[in-house]
Protein backbone atom coordinates (compact mmCIF):
# COMPACT_ATOMS: atom_id res chain seq x y z
CA UNK A 1 0.00 0.00 0.00
CA UNK A 2 2.74 2.06 0.71
CA UNK A 3 4.58 1.73 -2.68
CA UNK A 4 1.57 2.26 -4.65
CA UNK A 5 0.66 5.84 -2.75
CA UNK A 6 4.01 6.72 -3.33
CA UNK A 7 4.20 6.16 -6.81
CA UNK A 8 1.32 7.43 -7.48
CA UNK A 9 1.08 10.54 -9.59
CA UNK A 10 -0.29 14.37 -8.54
CA UNK A 11 -3.32 15.78 -11.10
CA UNK A 12 -0.30 18.06 -12.65
CA UNK A 13 1.87 14.77 -13.76
CA UNK A 14 -1.56 13.15 -14.95
CA UNK A 15 -2.27 15.96 -17.07
CA UNK A 16 1.06 16.07 -18.91
CA UNK A 17 1.52 12.49 -19.02
CA UNK A 18 -0.81 12.35 -22.99
CA UNK A 19 1.61 15.05 -24.52
CA UNK A 20 4.93 15.16 -22.62
CA UNK A 21 7.41 13.02 -20.71
CA UNK A 22 7.28 13.46 -16.72
CA UNK A 23 10.13 15.53 -15.47
CA UNK A 24 10.97 13.56 -11.92
CA UNK A 25 13.32 16.64 -11.57
CA UNK A 26 10.43 19.33 -11.44
CA UNK A 27 8.84 20.49 -8.28
CA UNK A 28 5.08 20.04 -7.83
CA UNK A 29 4.01 22.75 -5.36
CA UNK A 30 0.62 21.21 -5.10
CA UNK A 31 2.07 18.59 -2.65
CA UNK A 32 3.70 21.34 0.05
CA UNK A 33 0.95 21.25 3.02
CA UNK A 34 1.57 24.98 2.76
CA UNK A 35 0.68 25.89 -0.77
CA UNK A 36 -2.63 23.60 -0.17
CA UNK A 37 -3.12 25.56 3.01
CA UNK A 38 -2.84 28.93 1.28
CA UNK A 39 -4.84 28.13 -1.77
CA UNK A 40 -7.69 26.79 -0.05
CA UNK A 41 -7.56 30.50 2.56
CA UNK A 42 -7.77 32.56 -0.64
CA UNK A 43 -10.22 30.36 -2.11
CA UNK A 44 -12.31 30.75 1.33
CA UNK A 45 -11.84 34.47 1.75
CA UNK A 46 -13.20 35.03 -2.59
CA UNK A 47 -15.91 32.38 -0.88
CA UNK A 48 -16.55 34.80 2.00
CA UNK A 49 -16.12 37.71 -0.49
CA UNK A 50 -19.23 36.40 -2.74
CA UNK A 51 -21.22 35.63 0.15
CA UNK A 52 -21.17 39.09 1.77
CA UNK A 53 -21.56 40.50 -1.20
CA UNK A 54 -24.44 38.82 -2.26
CA UNK A 55 -26.10 38.99 1.22
CA UNK A 56 -25.73 43.13 1.24
CA UNK A 57 -27.57 43.24 -1.81
CA UNK A 58 -30.10 41.20 -0.49
CA UNK A 59 -30.83 44.03 1.95
CA UNK A 60 -30.42 46.62 -0.47
CA UNK A 61 -32.90 44.76 -2.94
CA UNK A 62 -35.22 44.39 0.13
CA UNK A 63 -35.23 48.13 1.66
CA UNK A 64 -35.54 49.28 -2.19
CA UNK A 65 -38.60 47.26 -3.08
CA UNK A 66 -40.31 48.21 0.66
CA UNK A 67 -39.50 51.72 -0.39
CA UNK A 68 -40.43 51.62 -3.58
CA UNK A 69 -43.73 49.63 -2.63
CA UNK A 70 -44.74 52.99 -0.05
CA UNK A 71 -44.04 55.82 -2.26
CA UNK A 72 -45.99 53.48 -5.41
CA UNK A 73 -48.99 53.65 -2.79
CA UNK A 74 -48.60 57.53 -2.24
CA UNK A 75 -48.89 58.08 -5.59
CA UNK A 76 -52.18 55.83 -6.55
CA UNK A 77 -53.41 55.81 -3.36
CA UNK A 78 -53.30 58.86 -1.17
CA UNK A 79 -55.49 57.66 1.79
CA UNK A 80 -53.92 55.00 3.06
CA UNK A 81 -50.38 56.23 2.70
CA UNK A 82 -49.59 59.65 2.95
CA UNK A 83 -46.65 61.73 2.15
CA UNK A 84 -45.89 61.94 5.30
CA UNK A 85 -45.68 58.25 6.28
CA UNK A 86 -43.11 58.11 3.11
CA UNK A 87 -40.95 60.77 4.91
CA UNK A 88 -40.84 58.97 8.44
CA UNK A 89 -39.93 55.62 6.74
CA UNK A 90 -37.33 57.73 4.94
CA UNK A 91 -36.28 59.33 8.47
CA UNK A 92 -35.51 55.91 9.77
CA UNK A 93 -33.27 55.08 6.84
CA UNK A 94 -31.61 58.43 7.45
CA UNK A 95 -30.94 57.65 10.83
CA UNK A 96 -29.71 54.11 10.41
CA UNK A 97 -27.02 55.19 7.76
CA UNK A 98 -25.97 58.01 9.74
CA UNK A 99 -25.16 55.93 12.58
CA UNK A 100 -23.23 53.75 10.35
CA UNK A 101 -21.06 56.62 8.91
CA UNK A 102 -20.57 57.76 12.28
CA UNK A 103 -19.21 54.55 13.10
CA UNK A 104 -17.28 54.18 10.23
CA UNK A 105 -15.73 57.11 10.71
CA UNK A 106 -14.60 56.58 14.59
CA UNK A 107 -14.56 53.07 14.43
CA UNK A 108 -13.74 51.20 11.27
CA UNK A 109 -11.61 53.38 9.55
CA UNK A 110 -9.59 54.12 12.94
CA UNK A 111 -8.77 50.24 13.34
CA UNK A 112 -5.13 49.05 12.87
CA UNK A 113 -4.25 47.90 9.27
CA UNK A 114 -8.06 48.83 8.12
CA UNK A 115 -7.39 50.84 5.20
CA UNK A 116 -3.73 49.36 3.87
CA UNK A 117 -4.50 49.91 -0.04
CA UNK A 118 -6.52 53.08 -1.73
CA UNK A 119 -7.98 53.18 -5.38
CA UNK A 120 -6.52 55.61 -7.15
CA UNK A 121 -9.15 55.31 -9.81
CA UNK A 122 -11.83 55.94 -7.34
CA UNK A 123 -13.46 59.61 -6.25
CA UNK A 124 -11.99 61.37 -9.21
CA UNK A 125 -12.05 65.02 -8.21
CA UNK A 126 -14.25 66.23 -10.22
CA UNK A 127 -16.86 63.67 -9.09
CA UNK A 128 -16.32 64.76 -5.31
CA UNK A 129 -16.64 68.16 -6.86
CA UNK A 130 -20.32 66.90 -7.81
CA UNK A 131 -21.16 65.75 -4.44
CA UNK A 132 -20.15 68.98 -2.42
CA UNK A 133 -21.78 71.50 -4.78
CA UNK A 134 -25.16 69.30 -5.19
CA UNK A 135 -24.91 68.64 -1.59
CA UNK A 136 -24.45 72.34 -1.15
CA UNK A 137 -27.30 72.88 -3.37
CA UNK A 138 -29.57 70.08 -1.85
CA UNK A 139 -28.95 71.56 2.10
CA UNK A 140 -30.08 74.67 0.41
CA UNK A 141 -33.30 73.05 -0.59
CA UNK A 142 -33.91 71.88 2.30
CA UNK A 143 -33.11 74.89 4.24
CA UNK A 144 -36.26 76.52 1.66
CA UNK A 145 -38.25 73.62 2.98
CA UNK A 146 -37.97 74.35 6.20
CA UNK A 147 -38.59 77.96 5.89
CA UNK A 148 -41.49 77.38 3.39
CA UNK A 149 -43.14 74.76 5.86
CA UNK A 150 -42.77 77.01 9.04
CA UNK A 151 -44.42 80.06 7.79
CA UNK A 152 -47.16 77.78 6.79
CA UNK A 153 -46.93 75.93 10.25
CA UNK A 154 -51.11 76.40 10.69
CA UNK A 155 -51.49 74.34 7.62
CA UNK A 156 -48.49 71.63 7.53
CA UNK A 157 -47.34 68.88 9.64
CA UNK A 158 -44.38 68.80 11.56
CA UNK A 159 -42.79 65.73 9.92
CA UNK A 160 -42.42 68.92 7.32
CA UNK A 161 -40.07 70.08 9.23
CA UNK A 162 -38.39 67.47 11.11
CA UNK A 163 -37.57 65.80 7.45
CA UNK A 164 -35.69 68.36 5.60
CA UNK A 165 -33.52 69.04 9.20
CA UNK A 166 -32.43 64.94 9.01
CA UNK A 167 -32.07 65.29 5.45
CA UNK A 168 -29.26 68.13 6.35
CA UNK A 169 -27.64 65.99 8.87
CA UNK A 170 -27.67 63.22 6.56
CA UNK A 171 -26.51 65.25 3.33
CA UNK A 172 -23.80 66.73 5.85
CA UNK A 173 -22.58 63.23 6.79
CA UNK A 174 -22.41 61.70 3.79
CA UNK A 175 -20.65 64.15 2.03
CA UNK A 176 -17.90 64.27 4.20
CA UNK A 177 -17.43 60.66 4.62
CA UNK A 178 -17.34 60.06 0.80
CA UNK A 179 -14.83 63.40 0.54
CA UNK A 180 -12.46 61.92 2.76
CA UNK A 181 -12.65 57.84 2.04
CA UNK A 182 -13.93 57.24 -1.14
CA UNK A 183 -10.74 55.64 -2.70
CA UNK A 184 -10.50 53.31 0.63
CA UNK A 185 -9.77 49.57 0.36
CA UNK A 186 -11.12 48.51 3.46
CA UNK A 187 -9.46 45.38 5.65
CA UNK A 188 -11.52 44.88 8.42
CA UNK A 189 -15.10 44.13 9.66
CA UNK A 190 -16.17 43.43 5.51
CA UNK A 191 -19.85 41.85 5.90
CA UNK A 192 -20.84 44.97 8.77
CA UNK A 193 -19.15 47.45 6.12
CA UNK A 194 -20.83 46.37 3.39
CA UNK A 195 -24.55 46.43 4.83
CA UNK A 196 -23.81 49.82 5.65
CA UNK A 197 -22.87 50.76 2.09
CA UNK A 198 -25.47 48.87 0.41
CA UNK A 199 -27.98 50.64 3.39
CA UNK A 200 -26.20 54.07 2.07
CA UNK A 201 -27.42 53.13 -1.58
CA UNK A 202 -30.79 52.13 -0.96
CA UNK A 203 -31.73 55.37 0.88
CA UNK A 204 -29.91 57.19 -1.60
CA UNK A 205 -31.94 55.46 -4.24
CA UNK A 206 -35.39 55.82 -2.57
CA UNK A 207 -34.24 59.77 -2.15
CA UNK A 208 -33.81 59.96 -5.87
CA UNK A 209 -37.35 58.29 -6.39
CA UNK A 210 -39.03 60.38 -4.44
CA UNK A 211 -37.43 63.39 -5.24
CA UNK A 212 -38.68 62.29 -9.27
CA UNK A 213 -41.93 61.92 -8.07
CA UNK A 214 -42.63 65.45 -6.34
CA UNK A 215 -40.72 67.05 -8.74
CA UNK A 216 -43.58 65.96 -11.40
CA UNK A 217 -45.99 68.87 -9.00
CA UNK A 218 -43.23 71.36 -9.88
CA UNK A 219 -43.03 71.04 -14.05
CA UNK A 220 -46.87 70.54 -13.96
CA UNK A 221 -47.00 74.03 -12.16
CA UNK A 222 -44.91 75.30 -14.70
CA UNK A 223 -46.06 74.02 -17.83
CA UNK A 224 -50.09 74.05 -16.96
CA UNK A 225 -50.96 76.59 -14.12
CA UNK A 226 -54.23 77.10 -15.46
CA UNK A 227 -55.15 73.21 -15.16
CA UNK A 228 -53.45 72.45 -12.22
CA UNK A 229 -55.50 75.55 -10.56
CA UNK A 230 -59.01 73.88 -11.75
CA UNK A 231 -57.41 70.51 -10.69
CA UNK A 232 -57.15 71.59 -7.34
CA UNK A 233 -60.08 73.95 -7.12
CA UNK A 234 -61.88 73.08 -3.60
CA UNK A 235 -59.74 70.92 -2.52
CA UNK A 236 -57.80 71.42 1.08
CA UNK A 237 -54.73 71.71 -0.29
CA UNK A 238 -55.58 75.30 -1.53
CA UNK A 239 -56.36 76.37 1.53
CA UNK A 240 -52.57 76.21 2.08
CA UNK A 241 -51.28 78.62 -0.44
CA UNK A 242 -48.33 80.92 -0.03
CA UNK A 243 -48.81 84.26 1.62
CA UNK A 244 -48.15 87.29 -0.58
CA UNK A 245 -44.84 88.51 0.72
CA UNK A 246 -41.38 88.60 -0.51
CA UNK A 247 -39.66 86.18 1.98
CA UNK A 248 -42.46 83.54 0.69
CA UNK A 249 -41.89 84.06 -2.69
CA UNK A 250 -38.23 83.10 -2.29
CA UNK A 251 -38.51 80.41 -0.62
CA UNK A 252 -41.09 79.09 -3.21
CA UNK A 253 -39.27 80.19 -5.99
CA UNK A 254 -35.70 78.50 -4.77
CA UNK A 255 -37.49 75.30 -3.60
CA UNK A 256 -38.67 74.67 -7.36
CA UNK A 257 -35.03 76.23 -8.68
CA UNK A 258 -32.64 74.03 -6.61
CA UNK A 259 -35.36 70.27 -6.53
CA UNK A 260 -33.52 68.87 -10.18
CA UNK A 261 -30.21 69.45 -7.93
CA UNK A 262 -31.45 66.65 -5.45
CA UNK A 263 -31.86 64.42 -7.97
CA UNK A 264 -28.11 64.79 -9.31
CA UNK A 265 -27.11 64.82 -5.70
CA UNK A 266 -28.93 61.69 -4.98
CA UNK A 267 -27.18 59.37 -8.54
CA UNK A 268 -23.88 61.03 -7.87
CA UNK A 269 -23.84 59.53 -4.25
CA UNK A 270 -24.71 56.23 -5.08
CA UNK A 271 -22.47 55.72 -7.53
CA UNK A 272 -19.18 56.66 -5.41
CA UNK A 273 -20.90 54.23 -2.57
CA UNK A 274 -21.09 51.59 -5.50
CA UNK A 275 -17.29 51.84 -5.95
CA UNK A 276 -16.60 51.82 -2.30
CA UNK A 277 -18.52 48.61 -1.95
CA UNK A 278 -16.71 47.14 -4.72
CA UNK A 279 -13.26 47.86 -2.89
CA UNK A 280 -14.14 46.04 0.73
CA UNK A 281 -11.80 44.17 1.19
CA UNK A 282 -9.28 44.85 -2.12
CA UNK A 283 -6.14 44.09 -1.75
CA UNK A 284 -4.03 45.94 -4.48
CA UNK A 285 -0.61 44.16 -5.67
CA UNK A 286 2.15 46.93 -5.69
CA UNK A 287 2.97 46.55 -8.88
CA UNK A 288 -0.40 47.48 -10.43
CA UNK A 289 -0.56 50.68 -9.16
CA UNK A 290 -0.45 52.87 -11.91
CA UNK A 291 1.56 56.29 -12.43
CA UNK A 292 0.65 59.51 -11.34
CA UNK A 293 -2.61 60.96 -13.00
CA UNK A 294 -1.33 63.84 -15.38
CA UNK A 295 -2.73 67.13 -13.87
CA UNK A 296 -5.08 69.25 -16.33
CA UNK A 297 -3.77 71.60 -18.27
CA UNK A 298 -5.23 74.37 -21.22
CA UNK A 299 -2.06 73.74 -23.14
CA UNK A 300 -2.05 72.13 -26.79
CA UNK A 301 -5.98 73.26 -27.76
CA UNK A 302 -7.06 76.07 -29.72
CA UNK A 303 -10.25 75.46 -31.45
CA UNK A 304 -12.22 73.06 -29.15
CA UNK A 305 -12.45 75.42 -26.28
CA UNK A 306 -13.18 78.39 -29.12
CA UNK A 307 -15.75 76.68 -30.57
CA UNK A 308 -17.65 75.13 -27.33
CA UNK A 309 -17.07 78.83 -26.07
CA UNK A 310 -19.42 79.65 -28.98
CA UNK A 311 -22.02 77.02 -28.22
CA UNK A 312 -22.15 77.68 -24.35
CA UNK A 313 -22.82 81.52 -25.09
CA UNK A 314 -25.60 81.13 -27.96
CA UNK A 315 -26.73 78.41 -25.85
CA UNK A 316 -27.09 80.75 -23.05
CA UNK A 317 -28.96 82.93 -24.81
CA UNK A 318 -31.32 80.98 -26.59
CA UNK A 319 -32.09 79.53 -23.06
CA UNK A 320 -32.71 82.63 -21.70
CA UNK A 321 -34.43 83.86 -24.61
CA UNK A 322 -36.65 80.20 -23.96
CA UNK A 323 -37.26 81.02 -20.40
CA UNK A 324 -39.14 84.41 -20.71
CA UNK A 325 -41.09 83.12 -23.20
CA UNK A 326 -42.05 79.74 -21.84
CA UNK A 327 -42.90 80.56 -18.65
CA UNK A 328 -45.99 82.82 -20.25
CA UNK A 329 -49.09 80.96 -19.89
CA UNK A 330 -49.28 80.65 -23.54
CA UNK A 331 -45.34 80.21 -24.79
CA UNK A 332 -45.30 80.95 -28.54
CA UNK A 333 -44.29 78.68 -31.21
CA UNK A 334 -41.27 80.32 -32.40
CA UNK A 335 -39.73 80.03 -29.29
CA UNK A 336 -40.02 76.46 -29.63
CA UNK A 337 -38.53 76.42 -33.23
CA UNK A 338 -35.26 78.45 -32.50
CA UNK A 339 -34.81 76.00 -29.12
CA UNK A 340 -34.83 72.98 -31.29
CA UNK A 341 -32.80 74.45 -33.83
CA UNK A 342 -30.10 75.38 -31.85
CA UNK A 343 -29.96 71.98 -30.88
CA UNK A 344 -30.28 70.36 -34.30
CA UNK A 345 -27.16 72.15 -35.29
CA UNK A 346 -24.88 71.57 -32.49
CA UNK A 347 -25.95 67.78 -32.53
CA UNK A 348 -24.41 67.17 -35.37
CA UNK A 349 -21.38 68.49 -34.70
CA UNK A 350 -21.14 66.81 -31.64
CA UNK A 351 -21.73 63.51 -33.34
CA UNK A 352 -18.86 64.55 -36.04
CA UNK A 353 -16.31 65.22 -33.58
CA UNK A 354 -17.08 61.79 -31.72
CA UNK A 355 -17.07 59.91 -35.04
CA UNK A 356 -13.88 61.39 -35.70
CA UNK A 357 -12.21 60.92 -32.06
CA UNK A 358 -13.56 57.55 -32.04
CA UNK A 359 -11.40 56.78 -35.28
CA UNK A 360 -8.11 58.14 -34.81
CA UNK A 361 -8.28 55.80 -30.89
CA UNK A 362 -8.43 53.01 -33.90
CA UNK A 363 -5.41 54.22 -35.66
CA UNK A 364 -3.51 54.83 -32.40
CA UNK A 365 -1.23 52.21 -31.45
CA UNK A 366 -2.19 51.88 -27.39
CA UNK A 367 -2.89 49.24 -25.98
CA UNK A 368 -6.34 48.41 -24.04
CA UNK A 369 -5.93 48.56 -20.50
CA UNK A 370 -7.29 45.33 -19.02
CA UNK A 371 -6.44 45.85 -15.27
CA UNK A 372 -9.19 45.54 -13.28
CA UNK A 373 -10.50 48.93 -12.17
CA UNK A 374 -14.01 48.74 -10.58
CA UNK A 375 -14.54 52.57 -11.00
CA UNK A 376 -13.97 52.40 -14.93
CA UNK A 377 -16.49 49.55 -14.89
CA UNK A 378 -18.57 51.83 -12.91
CA UNK A 379 -18.29 54.42 -15.59
CA UNK A 380 -19.18 52.39 -18.32
CA UNK A 381 -22.49 51.09 -16.85
CA UNK A 382 -23.57 54.68 -16.03
CA UNK A 383 -22.71 56.14 -19.11
CA UNK A 384 -24.59 53.18 -20.85
CA UNK A 385 -27.56 53.29 -18.69
CA UNK A 386 -27.83 56.90 -18.19
CA UNK A 387 -28.16 57.15 -22.08
CA UNK A 388 -30.76 55.39 -21.99
CA UNK A 389 -33.38 58.15 -20.56
CA UNK A 390 -32.56 60.39 -23.41
CA UNK A 391 -32.60 57.26 -26.12
CA UNK A 392 -36.21 56.27 -24.79
CA UNK A 393 -37.64 59.13 -25.05
CA UNK A 394 -36.52 59.90 -28.68
CA UNK A 395 -37.91 56.90 -29.33
CA UNK A 396 -41.18 57.75 -28.41
CA UNK A 397 -40.88 61.08 -29.52
CA UNK A 398 -40.45 59.64 -33.36
CA UNK A 399 -43.40 56.93 -32.96
CA UNK A 400 -45.64 59.80 -31.69
CA UNK A 401 -44.55 62.47 -34.52
CA UNK A 402 -44.26 59.93 -37.70
CA UNK A 403 -47.67 58.90 -36.85
CA UNK A 404 -49.40 62.42 -36.51
CA UNK A 405 -48.09 64.83 -38.80
CA UNK A 406 -44.58 64.40 -39.99
CA UNK A 407 -44.58 67.51 -42.38
CA UNK A 408 -45.04 70.30 -40.53
CA UNK A 409 -42.17 72.59 -39.40
CA UNK A 410 -42.32 72.18 -35.71
CA UNK A 411 -42.96 68.45 -35.75
CA UNK A 412 -39.99 68.31 -38.46
CA UNK A 413 -37.55 69.84 -35.86
CA UNK A 414 -38.73 67.51 -32.86
CA UNK A 415 -38.57 64.46 -35.30
CA UNK A 416 -34.89 65.47 -36.17
CA UNK A 417 -33.60 66.50 -32.80
CA UNK A 418 -35.17 62.96 -31.70
CA UNK A 419 -32.99 61.36 -34.43
CA UNK A 420 -30.31 62.90 -33.89
CA UNK A 421 -29.85 62.86 -29.87
CA UNK A 422 -29.92 58.85 -30.78
CA UNK A 423 -27.15 58.93 -32.65
CA UNK A 424 -25.14 61.43 -30.86
CA UNK A 425 -25.84 59.37 -27.73
CA UNK A 426 -24.41 56.27 -29.14
CA UNK A 427 -21.24 57.82 -31.38
CA UNK A 428 -20.36 59.63 -27.92
CA UNK A 429 -20.87 56.98 -25.41
CA UNK A 430 -18.37 54.52 -28.03
CA UNK A 431 -15.77 57.51 -27.81
CA UNK A 432 -15.16 57.97 -24.51
CA UNK A 433 -15.71 54.03 -23.13
CA UNK A 434 -12.88 53.65 -25.95
CA UNK A 435 -10.77 56.58 -24.71
CA UNK A 436 -11.11 55.75 -20.73
CA UNK A 437 -10.14 51.46 -21.73
CA UNK A 438 -6.80 53.22 -23.20
CA UNK A 439 -3.63 52.69 -21.84
CA UNK A 440 -2.01 56.38 -21.09
CA UNK A 441 1.70 56.24 -22.52
CA UNK A 442 4.00 58.11 -20.55
CA UNK A 443 6.03 59.53 -23.41
CA UNK A 444 9.43 60.24 -22.62
CA UNK A 445 10.87 62.79 -25.27
CA UNK A 446 7.89 65.04 -24.44
CA UNK A 447 9.50 65.49 -20.61
CA UNK A 448 12.90 66.45 -23.22
CA UNK A 449 11.62 68.71 -25.02
CA UNK A 450 9.57 70.14 -22.13
CA UNK A 451 13.18 70.69 -20.17
CA UNK A 452 15.07 71.86 -23.09
CA UNK A 453 12.43 74.57 -23.60
CA UNK A 454 12.37 75.56 -20.03
CA UNK A 455 15.90 76.36 -20.91
CA UNK A 456 15.45 77.97 -23.47
CA UNK A 457 13.01 80.06 -22.30
CA UNK A 458 15.09 80.99 -19.32
CA UNK A 459 17.82 82.53 -21.56
CA UNK A 460 16.42 85.23 -23.18
CA UNK A 461 15.13 86.27 -20.21
CA UNK A 462 18.94 86.40 -18.59
CA UNK A 463 20.26 87.85 -21.33
CA UNK A 464 18.01 90.38 -21.23
CA UNK A 465 18.15 91.04 -17.67
CA UNK A 466 21.89 91.47 -17.97
CA UNK A 467 22.22 94.65 -20.27
CA UNK A 468 19.34 96.42 -18.09
CA UNK A 469 21.55 95.98 -14.92
CA UNK A 470 24.76 96.67 -16.43
CA UNK A 471 22.84 100.04 -17.63
CA UNK A 472 21.51 100.63 -14.48
CA UNK A 473 24.86 100.10 -12.99
CA UNK A 474 26.29 102.73 -15.81
CA UNK A 475 23.74 105.21 -14.64
CA UNK A 476 24.63 104.70 -10.93
CA UNK A 477 24.90 108.54 -9.67
CA UNK A 478 27.48 109.62 -7.57
CA UNK A 479 26.87 109.41 -3.58
CA UNK A 480 26.86 112.99 -3.67
CA UNK A 481 24.23 113.77 -5.59
CA UNK A 482 21.16 115.02 -4.35
CA UNK A 483 19.01 112.94 -2.42
CA UNK A 484 15.90 113.61 -4.75
CA UNK A 485 17.37 113.03 -8.08
CA UNK A 486 18.37 109.82 -6.32
CA UNK A 487 15.06 108.54 -5.06
CA UNK A 488 13.88 109.36 -8.56
CA UNK A 489 16.13 107.32 -10.47
CA UNK A 490 15.84 104.49 -7.81
CA UNK A 491 12.06 104.41 -8.68
CA UNK A 492 12.94 104.28 -12.36
CA UNK A 493 14.70 101.95 -11.99
CA UNK A 494 12.44 99.66 -10.19
CA UNK A 495 9.93 100.41 -12.34
CA UNK A 496 11.59 99.50 -15.42
CA UNK A 497 12.76 96.48 -13.68
CA UNK A 498 9.28 95.49 -12.84
CA UNK A 499 8.08 95.96 -16.31
CA UNK A 500 10.54 94.13 -17.90
CA UNK A 501 9.98 90.98 -15.27
CA UNK A 502 6.20 91.22 -16.42
CA UNK A 503 7.41 90.98 -20.02
CA UNK A 504 9.66 88.07 -19.63
CA UNK A 505 6.98 86.36 -17.68
CA UNK A 506 4.35 86.70 -20.66
CA UNK A 507 6.77 85.45 -23.16
CA UNK A 508 7.39 82.31 -21.26
CA UNK A 509 3.83 81.49 -20.88
CA UNK A 510 3.19 82.00 -24.44
CA UNK A 511 6.55 80.15 -25.68
CA UNK A 512 5.41 77.61 -23.45
CA UNK A 513 1.75 77.36 -24.74
CA UNK A 514 3.22 77.06 -28.58
CA UNK A 515 5.93 75.33 -27.71
CA UNK A 516 3.23 72.05 -25.97
CA UNK A 517 0.67 72.53 -29.27
CA UNK A 518 3.40 72.28 -31.35
CA UNK A 519 5.29 69.03 -30.27
CA UNK A 520 1.76 67.57 -29.41
CA UNK A 521 1.11 64.30 -32.44
CA UNK A 522 -1.80 65.22 -34.77
CA UNK A 523 -3.26 62.31 -32.86
CA UNK A 524 -3.33 64.07 -29.74
CA UNK A 525 -4.05 66.89 -30.90
CA UNK A 526 -6.92 66.48 -32.52
CA UNK A 527 -8.05 64.17 -29.41
CA UNK A 528 -7.60 67.08 -26.99
CA UNK A 529 -9.74 69.84 -29.17
CA UNK A 530 -12.32 67.12 -30.03
CA UNK A 531 -12.94 66.56 -26.07
CA UNK A 532 -12.59 69.66 -24.79
CA UNK A 533 -15.61 70.73 -27.08
CA UNK A 534 -17.41 68.37 -26.52
CA UNK A 535 -17.08 68.76 -22.59
CA UNK A 536 -18.33 72.41 -23.18
CA UNK A 537 -20.99 71.14 -25.21
CA UNK A 538 -22.27 68.37 -22.18
CA UNK A 539 -21.88 71.60 -20.06
CA UNK A 540 -24.65 73.77 -21.42
CA UNK A 541 -26.83 70.70 -22.48
CA UNK A 542 -26.75 69.89 -19.06
CA UNK A 543 -27.44 73.47 -17.64
CA UNK A 544 -30.46 73.94 -19.77
CA UNK A 545 -32.92 70.68 -18.41
CA UNK A 546 -31.48 71.47 -15.25
CA UNK A 547 -32.41 75.18 -14.72
CA UNK A 548 -36.30 74.43 -16.11
CA UNK A 549 -35.79 74.26 -20.43
CA UNK A 550 -38.26 71.27 -20.85
CA UNK A 551 -39.46 71.78 -24.11
CA UNK A 552 -40.48 68.01 -24.77
CA UNK A 553 -43.57 68.23 -21.97
CA UNK A 554 -44.16 71.51 -22.85
CA UNK A 555 -44.68 71.36 -26.67
CA UNK A 556 -47.75 69.42 -26.22
CA UNK A 557 -47.03 67.33 -29.60
CA UNK A 558 -46.11 63.81 -27.40
CA UNK A 559 -48.65 64.67 -24.63
CA UNK A 560 -51.67 64.92 -26.75
CA UNK A 561 -50.77 61.76 -28.63
CA UNK A 562 -49.95 59.38 -25.68
CA UNK A 563 -52.07 61.49 -22.91
CA UNK A 564 -51.32 63.62 -20.33
CA UNK A 565 -50.27 60.93 -17.51
CA UNK A 566 -48.66 58.22 -19.40
CA UNK A 567 -46.14 61.21 -21.00
CA UNK A 568 -45.52 62.78 -17.82
CA UNK A 569 -44.24 59.27 -15.98
CA UNK A 570 -41.75 58.97 -19.48
CA UNK A 571 -40.93 62.52 -19.29
CA UNK A 572 -39.90 62.48 -15.44
CA UNK A 573 -38.13 59.30 -15.70
CA UNK A 574 -36.12 59.42 -18.84
CA UNK A 575 -35.33 63.72 -18.13
CA UNK A 576 -33.13 63.04 -14.36
CA UNK A 577 -31.27 60.30 -16.56
CA UNK A 578 -30.43 62.49 -19.39
CA UNK A 579 -29.14 65.60 -16.95
CA UNK A 580 -27.47 62.67 -15.50
CA UNK A 581 -25.40 61.86 -18.43
CA UNK A 582 -24.52 65.16 -19.45
CA UNK A 583 -23.06 65.87 -15.89
CA UNK A 584 -21.39 62.14 -16.30
CA UNK A 585 -20.26 62.60 -19.72
CA UNK A 586 -17.99 65.86 -18.76
CA UNK A 587 -16.34 63.49 -16.20
CA UNK A 588 -15.84 60.88 -18.89
CA UNK A 589 -14.56 63.34 -21.76
CA UNK A 590 -12.33 65.87 -18.39
CA UNK A 591 -10.40 61.62 -18.05
CA UNK A 592 -10.04 61.11 -22.16
CA UNK A 593 -8.71 64.91 -22.65
CA UNK A 594 -6.09 64.30 -19.90
CA UNK A 595 -4.99 60.99 -20.80
CA UNK A 596 -4.42 61.82 -24.60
Amino acid sequence: MSDKKVSRPCHHCKSRSASAPTDTSKIHYEKFWLYRHCSSVQQRDRQAQKAGQLFSGLLAMNVVFLGSAFISSMIFNQVAITLADVWILLSILKVLCLFWIIYYLLGTSRQPHAVLYRDSHAGAIWIRGSVLLFGMCSILLNVFHIGYSTILVQCKSRVEIVFPSIGILFICTQAYFLWHHSKDCIQVQHNFTRCGLMLTIATNLLLWLLAVTNDTLHVEIESQLREVERRFAGNETTLCTCPNTTICKVFQKGYILLYPFNTEYCLVCCSVLYVMWKNVGRRISHHHVPHPKPKFKLQGVVFGPLLGTAAVIIGACVFMMYQIQATSLAPSRQVFVIYYSYYIVLLPLMSVGAVIGTIIHALEKKELDTLKNPTRSLDVVLLMGAALGQIGMSYFSIVALVATDPRDLLNSLILSYSILLIFQNISQNVFVIDGLHRRRVVAATEAKHAGQHTVAAELPGEEETTPSSKQEHSQTPPGKEEDTKEQNREAYSQRRVSVLELGQEIRKASLSYIHTYSHLSWKRRVLREISFFLVLCNIILWVMPTFGAHPVFENGMERSFYGYSTWFVIVNFGLPLGVFYRMHSVGGLLEVYVTA
